[in-house]
């Protein structure tokens, strides 16, 4: 009998050893740090990712990433996966943005895990980073874009208003392209590149910028997908240059893009029509991010300026919020030298303006 036993105890014991080598191992190759990207194909994202890569590499941190495709129940999913993989951080660059709920939805799930989340690049509300103890978010100052995009085209137009002005009506007519309805950086960048472009132009005695399309109240065209595509700018651009252009006496003068992506996409629609193409038809197009086709472009002449978000700086935060979170320590451990804000776990990476 003491033997069966023995045999029966030496059993259990080999199976549970290897299932605990198989689960251990399984969760080591998934990674420590789990990192939610809202869509890959977003071409700063994609600069993110890259950066954030090398800085995990570099930190000696395992990790996995993950496409939500655009869409936020997915996104939703992944994380509740990862949690039950055994992730120790979740970076969370959360798809919906236009409320509170999916924030809230994924910290409801760390904080039953207690598992530490970071949030990035795509704000969420103060209030949901202050419900768990354990969550931070590392981004950028939504306003500071649209104010520096704003005064870099105020200062362009102004010093070359006669040059843009093609019908000679005394007005530039632009088209913006807003990105996203409900995000707080597409709605601050539309706001203020026109406002504070106003301010140094009436400044300067210059009419105010005005919109291409007077029916148009809103003053913007927006990514029905959500996407801040190229693809979508291209197709709005390419639509409005068969009706807007210098032969009809009303060609859009400025082309306003609230990210490099739409930029692009804006520049190839120019090209196809004769603009911007490296020869004395130029109409300028501005952007955000600084991404390395946007400074390509800039370097070539067919594109005038775009606002530098420093995907770098946001990895290397990112990365030390992570190990932090991994380590045990608070979040914010060793962020002195980081522009914070008050009373609120949240890291804020300066724009600036490249012009070339």
């Amino acid at each position: 009998m003491k033997k069966k036993f023995l045999a029966f105890f030496l059993l259990v014991t080999i199976v549970c050893q290897a299932f605990c080598l198989t689960s251990c191992s399984r969760k080591n190759d998934d990674g420590d740090a789990h990192v939610f990207f809202y869509n890959y194909s977003d071409t700063y994202i994609t600069s993110v990712r890259s950066s954030l890569k090398t800085q995990l590499d570099d930190n000696k941190i395992k990790y996995q990433n993950y496409d939500g495709n655009n869409n936020q129940t997915t996104q939703t999913e992944q994380v509740r996966t990862a949690i039950t993989k055994g992730a120790k951080a979740l970076l969370v660059n959360l798809v919906n943005t236009g409320s509170a709920d999916a924030a809230n939805a994924v910290i409801g799930e760390a904080k039953k895990a207690g598992v530490p989340v970071i949030f990035f690049n795509r704000e969420v509300p103060d209030d949901a980073v202050k419900s768990y103890d354990k969550c931070a978010f590392v981004g950028t100052n939504a306003e500071e874009a649209g104010h520096l995009q704003g005064e870099m085209i105020g200062e362009y137009v102004r010093d070359n208003f006669d040059k843009l002005d093609l019908n000679g009506d005394g007005y530039i007519s632009y088209i913006l392209f807003k990105g996203e309805e409900g995000n707080n950086e597409a709605i601050y960048r539309t706001q203020y590149s026109v406002e504070d472009a106003n301010k140094i132009l009436t400044a300067a005695g210059k009419n105010k910028l005005k919109f291409y399309d007077p029916s148009n109240t809103n003053g913007y065209l927006v990514d029905q997908a959500g996407s801040w595509s190229a693809s979508a700018a291209n197709q709005y651009m390419t639509t409005v240059l068969a009706s807007y252009n210098e032969a009809n006496k009303n060609m859009v003068e400025l082309v306003i893009c609230n990210n490099d992506g739409m930029a692009e996409g804006a520049i190839t629609a120019l090209n196809t029509v004769g603009y911007n193409t490296g020869g004395n038809k130029k109409i300028p197009v501005f952007g955000v991010d600084a991404t390395d086709a946007a400074v390509n472009l800039i370097k070539e002449g067919k594109m005038a300026g775009t606002i530098k978000q420093d995907a770098e700086g946001m990895a290397k935060a990112l990365a030390l919020l992570a190990k932090n979170a991994i380590d045990g320590k608070d979040l914010l451990d060793g962020t002195d030298d980081y522009i914070k804000d008050e009373g609120v776990a949240k890291i804020r990476i300066p724009y600036e303006k490249y012009l070339g």
